[in-house]
């Protein structure tokens, strides 16, 4: 049985809200070349790509200030080096994302959805100036209809704002939409809009096992959620003893046909 039909049964969700680092996009080697560029102009020594995968999802000044403190917690950080250190960062980064890549079962996954009519939103914590640059790189920027960044509304993930600001668009409720992501941060959000989430495995969480937050399902990939589309038995798991929060479902990013329709919204101040 597929993921659809495990948590929408005899329908789909009409509207799929997506995360986008570690959930559609590994974008963690890229980001980690910028904060070790950052570093090194700082006078300091390079973390690495491991620290930094395990240091992603919380937002790019989170980030920074955990490079700096060199830990998870990123405490006892000088702010005026940090305001200096994201100004570098955001330089480093906006050159370009030649090292992310689209994880496999994507491109499939929102093709799918696509055709089958459902709407799609990417709600994700990477500053908005990115975010458009880097869906049309990876060719995935046009099945999102709403696009949400970290700076777009005044709160970001884990706080609910952005989903329910998206449901709110597409007239649809938590019953009938759905949230993917990778993280505690995704999965806090999705409960908190009432909304089912659907974690994947392979992504962001800081190196803890995302089933350990008790998201509705579990798999490895996205295709899984398609009825038909892959041996879904196998890679479909729910957490042990937590029950799937009736009525949540999961929201996407949209753009291309809408996105000039969002960005004047966005000029509109529903953007930060």
């Amino acid at each position: 049985m597929s993921g659809f039909e495990q948590l929408f049964p005899g329908a789909l969700p009409r509207l799929v809200m997506f995360d986008l680092d570690g959930t559609l996009v590994d974008s963690v080697p890229d980001l980690a070349a910028a904060v070790d560029n950052m570093l090194l102009k700082l006078g300091r020594a390079p973390v690495g790509i491991e620290s930094v995968r395990d240091w992603v999802g919380n937002g790019v000044h989170m980030l920074v200030r955990r490079a700096l403190a060199n830990h998870i917690d990123g405490e006892n950080v000088d702010e005026v080096e940090a305001e200096r250190a994201l100004e570098l960062f955001n330089g480093f980064y906006e050159d370009g994302h030649e090292l992310t890549v689209v994880y496999p079962g994507v491109r499939d996954t929102l093709k799918w959805l696509h055709k089958q009519g459902v709407e799609m939103a990417l709600i994700t914590n990477k500053p908005e100036r990115f975010v458009a640059p880097l869906l049309d790189q990876m060719k995935i920027g046009r099945y999102f209809r709403w696009i949400i960044g970290g700076d777009t509304l005044p709160k970001k993930k884990p706080d609910p704002a952005a989903l329910f600001f998206v449901m709110k668009m597409a007239n649809i409720p938590a019953s009938q939409s759905l949230f993917v992501g990778d993280s505690r941060s995704d999965v806090l959000a999705a409960k908190a809009a009432g909304v089912k989430c659907v974690a994947l495995s392979y992504g962001y969480n800081h190196g803890r096992p995302i089933a350990e937050e008790s998201p509705a399902l579990v798999i490895d990939d996205l295709r899984k959620l398609i009825p038909g589309c892959l041996d879904l038995a196998a890679g479909i798991t729910l957490p042990d003893a937590v029950q799937s929060p009736a009525g949540n479902p999961i929201v996407v990013v949209t753009r291309k046909l809408w996105m000039k329709v969002i960005k004047a919204l966005a000029r509109w101040r529903w953007r930060a």
